[in-house]
């Protein structure tokens, strides 16, 4: 028997009140509380027994911007069958609270309080709310209960001696870019080899989201979809508003290829019953810094393409049909137009993809100056890596001006491969498992085969063996320097996929809400079941 250590985290009540002691640790995303969250549960972690006797199985490692990525393995002497258990703990921003901002991460306070606000509320958030079930603020869905339960594992596994491994790795920047997850990855290469580990499944548990209004189903997922961001960059010809004729906006350039963009269904995809949500417009704008009568001949659009199958490449060769598409209607717009005015104009719009206008850059430029070009934007803090994508481009082009009236396409971090273990046998037999166990609470556990939240699972278990992920990289400006994704060892991190996680809803809302019987009861004998059925 192991049973004579106290458990922490054992009961329904000690695991709410850890939840909340990780809520209560403000934690969003590139704020001070994101670089201070994984010291933090690195000492909470360090007052476990476990890890007082194996200080070495704790793990920090440097994401970027101050920020870590914690790693806890508890690893049984004679193991290698590894679980490894994926979380992440930044969190989306509050300012929709309003009044209650200050509560955002004090679930019990805040769920309190809410009741003195319930005319403000929706009439499913106000039933959910007067039924006691669910507890609401920022993190307490999205995803720090996963988290939490995590913790409950790896402590409970320690304590009993399970004969398995279990690694904990959880991460920052999951809500932006994925630096986090994208840093772990090299990370659980390495930790396989130094401990002698074999990965089993990645396990994720980022919450079950509803499918609608009324739904309050549970769901468990065997993959999770995939997101990439084509941009474009629409560069016209500069003129004064007095004599408009004598140029091109890229207002109007744009505008053509955002309608055919947005909501197109030759980039949805379906696959096994599910589709993917249609492509949509995420930014656009023209590049003018202040107000003037020179027209906007620079302008900048983002898309938003979600994926099951598709490769970079597939979606580049898309993209760039959809953008030809709506540049001959652009361009036979304008053709009518000058034979309205009885006018030359300025010529016709042109199709470019970066790769392309890079190599023309440098033909002409040299590799020196366009180097140059690249680093004055590189350098600049108050850039993203979108607008950084979008600057090097417009650098690029003002020095090639010759190529305009034109619209080069490109890519955008961040990028999400999508993963699918749908067919894998141990996948198919822990989903049964978990739906008979999900019965003895009443409960009907519904598979999906593509988790629709985007989440850090993207990159493990990468299957594209043709190199085709290259396109990304060709046709990513920043990439290489400021943005990267590594695909050679996110191939060799070849193991099933599966999230299992609370009910909530509402995230990213100022009604995010867990579900607790879900949270506190459920989701800790299903997961337990499920790493007990791996065991040897």
């Amino acid at each position: 028997m192991h049973t004579t250590t106290n458990h922490w985290w054992d009961t329904p009540e000690k695991l709410r009140s850890l939840l909340c002691e990780l809520v209560n640790w403000d934690s969003r995303t590139l704020t001070e509380g994101e670089r201070f969250f994984s010291s933090k549960l690195m000492m909470k972690l360090e007052e476990l027994p476990y890890f007082r006797n194996h200080p070495e199985y704790i793990n920090l490692f440097d994401a970027g911007l101050g920020r870590q990525v914690v790693t806890a393995l508890y690893k049984h002497p004679k193991a290698t069958k590894t679980v490894v258990l994926i979380s992440h703990f930044d969190t989306v921003y509050t300012e929709e609270y309003g009044a209650l901002e200050p509560l955002a991460f004090y679930p019990e306070e805040l769920t309190k309080r809410l009741h003195e606000h319930k005319d403000e509320l929706s009439e499913e958030v106000r039933a959910d709310l007067e039924s006691g079930k669910y507890l609401f603020g920022r993190g307490t869905m999205d995803m720090k209960m996963g988290l939490a339960l995590h913790l409950q594992l790896i402590e409970k596994a320690s304590i009993e001696q399970w004969p398995i491994n279990l690694l904990l790795v959880t991460v920052p920047d999951e809500e932006v870019n994925s630096a986090g997850m994208r840093t772990a990855v090299t990370e659980l290469v390495h930790l396989r080899e130094e401990f002698g580990l074999e990965y089993t499944l990645f396990l994720n548990s980022e919450p079950s989201f509803s499918q609608g209004p009324t739904d309050t189903k549970e769901y468990i997922y065997s993959g999770t979809i995939g997101k990439i961001m084509p941009a474009a960059l629409f560069y016209g010809k500069e003129t004064h508003v007095g004599e408009p004729l004598k140029g091109m906006t890229a207002n109007y350039i744009a505008s053509f290829v955002t309608q055919e963009m947005e909501w197109n269904p030759l980039l949805c995809e379906t696959d096994r019953g599910e589709a993917t949500p249609l492509p949509v417009s995420l930014h656009q704008k023209d590049l003018k810094m202040e107000y003037s009568t020179q027209t906007p001949y620079r302008a900048a659009a983002l898309y938003n393409v979600f994926l099951f199958k598709r490769t970079a490449a597939e979606v580049m060769e898309l993209f760039t049909e959809v953008t030809k598409t709506a540049i001959d209607k652009c361009n036979q717009r304008y053709k009518e137009i000058c034979d309205r005015e009885q006018i030359e104009g300025v010529g016709e719009v042109r199709v470019i993809q970066y790769d392309e206008l890079l190599t023309y850059a440098i033909q002409k430029l040299g590799k020196n100056e366009v180097w140059r070009l690249r680093q004055d934007v590189l350098l600049n803090d108050e850039w993203d890596d979108r607008e950084k994508s979008l600057r090097i481009v417009d650098n690029l082009l003002i020095q090639c001006q010759e190529l305009a009236p034109a619209t080069v396409v490109l890519y955008a971090p961040p990028y999400y491969p999508a993963v699918n273990s749908s067919d894998d046998p141990l996948v198919i037999k822990s989903i049964e498992l978990m739906q008979e166990t999900a019965k003895t609470f009443d409960v009907t556990l519904d598979h999906i085969h593509y988790f629709n939240g985007i989440c850090d699972l993207s990159y493990v278990n990468y299957s594209d063996y043709t190199n085709s992920w290259t396109a990304f990289e060709r046709n990513t400006p920043v990439y290489g320097d400021t943005y990267w994704i590594p695909f050679e060892d996110m191939q060799s991190l070849q193991a099933p996929v599966l999230n299992v996680g609370p009910f909530g809803k509402d995230a990213h809302q100022k009604t995010e809400r867990l579900q607790v019987d879900s949270a506190f009861k459920e989701m800790p004998v299903l997961l337990e079941t499920l790493i007990k059925s791996l065991m040897d």
